[in-house]
Order: C-alpha cells, then sequence, then structure tokens
C-alpha cells in the first residue's frame, strides 16, 4: 500500500502538471503548435484607478455632475475624457469638465438621456457621493491647438470639453462661443459661462441659426464643436476642418454588404451579416470574446488584421493602428473577406 507521504507527492505533481497545461493552452489555444504572438484583444489602453465619488450634485435639468477624488491623478489637458466604469460593468466615455490643475480629482458631468442604452440611468439613480468608481484615461482625442482665432459650437451637455478651453486660454485671445439647448434650464454652467462677456459667448435655444451665428468667421479661425449628432453634421458642413468631439458612434453608413470573416487563431470562417456587427457575429462563435462600449471608444475589443481592408468607423484608433487592427464593434470590412488574429 502507498506511503501517504508518496501518495500526497504525485498528487500534488498531478495538480501543477494540470496547472501548467492549461495556462499552456490559454497562451495557444491551438497548443501543442507554436505559441502565436498575443492577440491585442482586452488589453486596457490605459491602467485603471480606483476613485471616490466625493460629490453628486445637479447642475441643470437632467445633468448631474461628479467629483471624483483620488491621490497624485494622471495630468490631463483641455479636451480629455476619461471612461467610467459604472456598477453594473457598462463602460461610458464622459468629458473633464474641472481643472487640470488639481491633481487630486477629476470632475464629469453627465446628462440623463431617455431611451439611451442604460448608462446615464445608472449614473443618474444608482451612483451616490461616498461609491468607488473604476476609471481609466485620461484620453484626449479632442485638444486644444494654438489658432490666431477659435469659435465654439457647443449644444447641451457638449459643453463639458468645452469648457476648460476656455477657461484655458490666455487674456486677449480671440474666441466666441454658440451655446445651444433646449431650455435655460437644461444649460449646465450657464452662470460662469455668461460671466465671459456677451461679445463672447452667444447663448441660443432651440436649434441655432448657424448662417446667421457663424457668417463671419475670419480664414485661419479652428472651430470646435460638440453636441447632437445634427449640430455636429450642420457645422460640418460649413466647416469641413471643423475638430469634433463624439460620444456615440457615427451613424452607420448605408450600403452594408455580407462579407466572410476568418478567424485565423480558431480555424474558423463565418459570415459576418449587412445587418450585424463583427463583434455580435464572433461572439455568436466565441462567447468569451471581450468588449465594453459598443461605440468605438474604450479599445477593449481592439483585434489585429491579417488581410483585407477595414472600414474604420471608431472614435479611438491612431493612423498607425488602423494599419493592422480594427475596433471590431463598430467597423466592418471593405473587401468581400477579413482575416482576423483571433
Amino acid at each position: 500500500m502507498p506511503k501517504p507521504l508518496t501518495v500526497a507527492v504525485l498528487a500534488g505533481a498531478a495538480l501543477l502538471t494540470r496547472r501548467a497545461l492549461r495556462r499552456r493552452v490559454r497562451v495557444s489555444p491551438l497548443w501543442p503548435l507554436p505559441a502565436l504572438d498575443p492577440p491585442t484583444s482586452g488589453r486596457p489602453r490605459t491602467r485603471a484607478l480606483r476613485l471616490r465619488v466625493a460629490a453628486r450634485e445637479t447642475v441643470a435639468d437632467g445633468v448631474v455632475q461628479l467629483r471624483l477624488e483620488g491621490r497624485d491623478l494622471p495630468g490631463w489637458e483641455p479636451g480629455a475624457h476619461i471612461d467610467l466604469v459604472l456598477p453594473s460593468g457598462l463602460v461610458r466615455q464622459y468629458s473633464l469638465c474641472g481643472d487640470p490643475a488639481d491633481s487630486s480629482s477629476y470632475t464629469v458631468a453627465t446628462r440623463l438621456v431617455e431611451g439611451g442604452r442604460g448608462g446615464s440611468r445608472e449614473v443618474h439613480e444608482q451612483v451616490r457621493a461616498g461609491a468607488e468608481l473604476e476609471v481609466r484615461g485620461p484620453r484626449n482625442r479632442f485638444p486644444l491647438v494654438a489658432a490666431p482665432g477659435y469659435v465654439f459650437v457647443a449644444g447641451g451637455i457638449g459643453i463639458t470639453p468645452v469648457l476648460p478651453m476656455l477657461r484655458a486660454l490666455p487674456d486677449g485671445a480671440n474666441w466666441r462661443l454658440l451655446y445651444a439647448g433646449r431650455n435655460r434650464e437644461s444649460m449646465p454652467f450657464l452662470a460662469e459661462l455668461e460671466e465671459f462677456g456677451a461679445d463672447r459667448v452667444t447663448v441660443v435655444t432651440g436649434l441655432p441659426d448657424l448662417d446667421r451665428e457663424l457668417a463671419d468667421v475670419p480664414e485661419g479661425t479652428v472651430v470646435y464643436c460638440c453636441g447632437p449628432e445634427g449640430l455636429m453634421a450642420a457645422v460640418a458642413e460649413r466647416f469641413p476642418d471643423v475638430r469634433l468631439e463624439r460620444f456615440a458612434p457615427q451613424a452607420s453608413l448605408d450600403g452594408n454588404t455580407d462579407f466572410e470573416l476568418e478567424l485565423r487563431r480558431s480555424g474558423r470562417t463565418l459570415t459576418v451579416p449587412a445587418d450585424s456587427t463583427v463583434l455580435a457575429a464572433i461572439r455568436a462563435e466565441l462567447p468569451d470574446t471581450l468588449y465594453s462600449c459598443e461605440q468605438g471608444f474604450c479599445g477593449t475589443c481592439q483585434q489585429r488584421v491579417l488581410e483585407g481592408e477595414v472600414e474604420h468607423r471608431d472614435e479611438l484608433l491612431t493612423d498607425a493602428e488602423r494599419a493592422d487592427s480594427m475596433l471590431i464593434c463598430v467597423s466592418r470590412a471593405r473587401s468581400a473577406r477579413l482575416v482576423l488574429d483571433l
């Protein structure tokens, strides 16, 4: 009869071997073939922070402002935003609207969107002072650049990335702001903005008359716009070089078609229908594929592209990243076939 010590040693060795095999398979699902380079999917683009909601304040009808406190927080510049991981796991992006010189807190504001995807409602109904939230970032795809003059156009909650820009402009800078909203009660930060003076700030309720308000923009002026998609489209029609900040995916292009998708690592080939996303098609085959925002902003679903041409619809990847990767939640194939390193 085996001695107890021998049995224990053999059992321990078997357990260690089983764990090693599991780790090896996770590294390369096709093991014992050689492992490929690690995929990009699911890798956070910035380290996560755990911050406490130090204050929660209603700053306009349907608009809640949160001050998130921590220590030695990463610095940021006007136009930056953070990813907020909500208690349910949803990830949403919010512009920083506080003071970049304050390294102990981030301030964001969010409007309750009726009929939205649930993120804003969760902030309004579940996030309270004292709660801890995971924060990623900051990131800035809407930076304030040097220019001889500026025109800022903001619609409703779209004022949040613009507000720190106005505070940062030097005395004597040539700028003006057109700020539109449904009504004054729904427009946050009005009191502070109107202190800049009526010669710089124009407040409009309802749809602004862009032909009148933006009729005399001098050559070389940089135009910034953040707000509802309709407002941004109208401004972009007048100023093709406008700098836009979006927190919802741009409307999908008409004419989507089916295309073939090969998942090289998994050895699978499938069809992505015209009315589906690459992410949805992949998760039907590989349910553990990571994703988060589903809007092309957070980068969680980034995948390496091995073959084919991509129609990029995200608001995150750089030109260099787009050369060999895509965000599968929003982007599609331009070619009839696409191959991913998945």
